[in-house]
């Protein structure tokens, strides 16, 4: 079996208990949450109460699924303490100063920050063509309305009579990120990889699509590339694709993995 592998995640709704149980079946992985209510576990997994046990757990690697807030409150002191941190919440690097302390923890402890594809693939493509000069890049998220609920009723649709594609946003991915906190990380992902190529960023609600459904196009000297993921949404949370924690998982294993593809 080799090693014990210690993962400690931050937050447990329906990416934490997916990725708990994923993790879970492999008797190599030592899990537990930061929590203050240990009944909502499963037997295997332990609670942590605060920050400050985390801490003294020294688990080889924190996964954060609970949201923008939860990187902004704890990032900085896990990687200062020197404890890596995989972050579902990518969104929250939209913010300069927050991904520059983190940058700055990671860089002074030695840990590492790490980004997972999440929802989307192609990130290496994005990364090779990102630095010459010309790239463009463009990355559409469409949903389905029930993912888009609140905000089409704010603009006086009703969601579940949605007849046709209604744009929502189209700028920046950093502004998408902000202004969509709980469901535009993948965004936010895509400018990451591809800095310093600028991204423009178009979110729609689309009633002719049945999953959550991400296209990255791409132009450059190097070529073009033209990607799209559609992924069911979560059973638990339609704004989720359910593929994110099978991504999260597959990022811890590449952490602990002696052969990284």
């Amino acid at each position: 079996m080799g090693a014990t592998r210690d993962v400690a995640l931050i937050g447990f709704g329906a990416i934490g208990r997916a990725l708990a149980a994923d993790l879970g079946r492999d008797p190599a992985y030592r899990l537990a949450v930061l929590t203050h209510d240990a009944a909502e576990l499963p037997a295997n997994v332990r609670a942590l109460p605060d920050v400050a046990a985390l801490i003294v757990a020294r688990p080889a690697l924190v996964v954060e699924a609970a949201g923008q807030g939860a990187v902004a409150q704890y990032g900085t002191l896990l990687l200062r303490a020197g404890i890596s941190l995989v972050i579902a919440s990518t969104g929250a690097l939209a913010d300069d100063d927050l991904r520059q302390r983190l940058a700055g923890a990671a860089k002074a402890s030695g840990a590492r920050l790490i980004v997972p594809a999440g929802a989307i693939g192609g990130l290496d493509y994005l990364a090779a063509v990102a630095g010459i000069e010309g790239a463009q890049v463009r990355y559409v998220s469409r949903k389905p309305p029930a993912a888009w609920s609140a905000e089409l009723a704010a603009l006086g649709h009703a969601p579940e009579r949605l007849a046709s594609a209604v744009v929502l946003f189209e700028g920046s991915a950093a502004e998408a990120a902000r202004r969509y906190p709980r469901n535009l990380n993948a965004g936010l992902t895509v400018a990451l990889a591809a800095r310093p190529a600028r991204v423009n960023v178009q979110v729609i609600a689309d009633p002719a699509v049945s999953g959550n459904t991400h296209e990255i196009e791409v132009e450059s000297p190097a070529g073009t590339a033209s990607l799209r993921f559609t992924n069911l949404p979560s059973p638990d949370n339609p704004k989720t694709s359910a593929v994110t924690a099978l991504s999260l998982a597959q990022a811890v294993r590449r952490h602990f993995a002696s052969l990284v593809i």
